[in-house]
């Protein structure tokens, strides 16, 4: 009898693991020097882009190999810093039921050079501290500050960006999220931000080669995919415009705005039926948005 119930709880957890495995994934990845050696306690954070708050504190094993499971799909920024190193920070997109990898080498540094990075590392944390509480005049004078001690950090960029962003400094934003893209061109949040800053001033010839670089590295993130939707519309390319737009219903499909798009794209196309579909989509995610009296307008005007 015993047997019998140990087999049902074995079979019953082997179940569950399945159903776990479809909603997350996990980071595992290899720390070692410029020769390949694995390096061990190596201090590594894992950080969800989209809210600080989820975040993760780990270090490697003997072999230098780290791994978080558990992590809810979306990019992450992964920074690995150990004593007499220079510090690393790289993007990380995380899908269901897979394995994001990641191989660091990180370069050693003089010790009045690490003093120097950890003094940098102490200011950007104190930055994020205080544009959390959304003290973002604070926020970016932190930032400028560790970008004064490291001015070859992306991080500090992107950061100072979104500090001088939220202040309304347009300019000076830009040119701060255009010095991240300079510095790593492989991250997609700094394309991306580089991107909105340019089509928010209608640059959008200008704009489209970030979004563009932001969807190839970001491919399941349905924000960068509307914004690049927007860039294309207002490029007068209607029909690369309704592929993003597609895209991103795809991906997420109660994306109201995007339905919208959908919409009045497909009226340009004398789709009737289907513009109707989703404008009715758009009301039925979105019935208090702000385009909602425009999409209703829109169907009176269909449906006569």
């Amino acid at each position: 009898m015993i047997r019998k119930t140990c087999l049902a709880a074995a079979v019953l957890a082997l179940a569950l693991v399945p159903a776990r495995a479809q909603t997350q994934g996990k980071i595992a990845g290899l720390v070692a020097d410029a020769a390949g050696v694995p390096i061990e306690k190596a201090a590594v954070s894992i950080v969800l882009t989209k809210t600080s708050s989820v975040h993760y504190e780990l270090s490697t094993d003997k072999g230098g190999k780290f791994m978080q499971i558990g992590l809810a799909p979306g990019t992450y920024v992964v920074s690995v810093k150990k004593d007499g190193f220079a510090p690393y920070s790289t993007e990380a997109r995380v899908k269901i039921d897979e394995t994001t990898s990641l191989d660091v080498a990180l370069k050693t540094v003089e010790a009045a050079v690490q003093k120097t990075l950890s003094e940098a590392d102490n200011l950007f944390l104190k930055g994020n501290k205080l544009y959390l509480d959304k003290k973002y005049a604070e926020a970016a004078a932190a930032y400028d500050e560790a970008v004064a001690l490291d001015a070859a950090n992306w991080r500090y960029r992107l950061n100072l960006g979104l500090a001088l962003k939220k202040q309304g400094q347009a300019e000076t934003a830009l040119a701060a999220f255009l010095k991240a893209v300079e510095l790593n061109p492989e991250i997609s949040s700094s394309n991306k931000e580089a991107g909105e800053s340019l089509a928010k001033a209608e640059k959008f010839a200008e704009a489209r080669p970030y979004f563009e670089k932001a969807a190839a590295l970001d491919p399941d993130n349905p924000d960068i995919h509307y914004n690049l939707g927007l860039c294309l519309s207002g490029l007068g390319e209607p029909e690369a415009a309704l592929a993003q737009f597609q895209r991103v219903v795809d991906l997420q499909p109660d994306y109201a705005e995007a339905h919208f798009q959908i919409g009045t794209l497909l009226i340009g196309q004398n789709k009737i039926p289907e513009a109707v579909a989703s404008l009715e989509k758009f009301l039925a995610l979105a019935p208090e948005h702000e385009k909602a009296g425009l999409a209703r307008q829109l169907l009176q005007a269909l449906k006569k």
